[in-house]
């Protein structure tokens, strides 16, 4: 069973996930971590827990989902785990940080393919890879069928969806991607998403404006 720890971070508020295990094993989500304090605040909890990270996962690589990539990989020697599609939205995200005044060094480690419908499994715990894009082309979320959760990045947010105007962005394709995912999950799985509180399927089902 994973416990989950969420972490707000940089100046456009991206929720990093922290998720581990009874042993003590664990893996980062989306580390967007951009200044050393928030760095810090995530090394102190993972040191004073005593964890092991295991996995680097993003959601998707636009600039506030990977500020802390770098840091991640040469603190904890975890290569990053991202779909395909998002290699291309990495190598731009600084220019977009220049872009917006928030400037960073980027990951420059090894990068390892997620591919939809396999698992990240760690000891007898295990996220489920869905492909989920839309928002940007190759996002991808994370669902823990035993914990009934999912960690959907900026797919969908508490009465609201991803936007689509950024390049690779596409409405048609993110509305698919959420009715899709709905179409399996439970009504009360809860949407960790990227930025904001979280949510539930019902709630969305029921609430959300796009989906109605």
């Amino acid at each position: 069973m994973f416990y989950l720890k969420a972490f707000t971070f940089n100046p456009l508020q991206e929720n990093t996930y922290l998720l581990y295990n009874e042993k003590n094993n664990a893996i980062i989500i989306d580390p967007g971590c951009y200044y050393e304090s928030e760095q810090n605040i995530l090394y102190d909890f993972i040191k004073n827990n005593a964890l092991q990270v295991r996995y680097l996962l993003n959601t998707h690589c636009h600039l506030d989902h990977v500020f802390g990539n770098k840091w991640v990989y040469e603190t904890f020697n975890t290569p990053l785990h991202l779909h395909q599609q998002e290699k291309k939205v990495l190598e731009l995200a600084p220019t977009s940080g220049l872009m917006w005044g928030i400037p960073f060094d980027n990951y420059q480690g090894p990068l390892i393919e997620l591919i939809p419908g396999n698992k990240i499994q760690i000891d007898q715990d295990y996220l489920e890879v869905l492909f989920t894009p839309g928002h940007s082309p190759g996002h991808v979320s994370f669902y823990s069928p035993e914990n009934g959760w999912i960690i959907s990045g900026d797919v969908i947010f508490r009465e609201s969806i991803g936007r689509t105007d950024l390049p690779g962005g596409d409405y048609n394709t993110l509305i698919r991607s959420i009715n899709d995912m709905f179409s399996f999950l439970p009504d009360e799985t809860v949407i960790y998403s990227g930025h904001g509180s979280s949510t539930n399927v019902a709630h969305e089902k029921k609430h959300n404006p796009f989906l109605n």
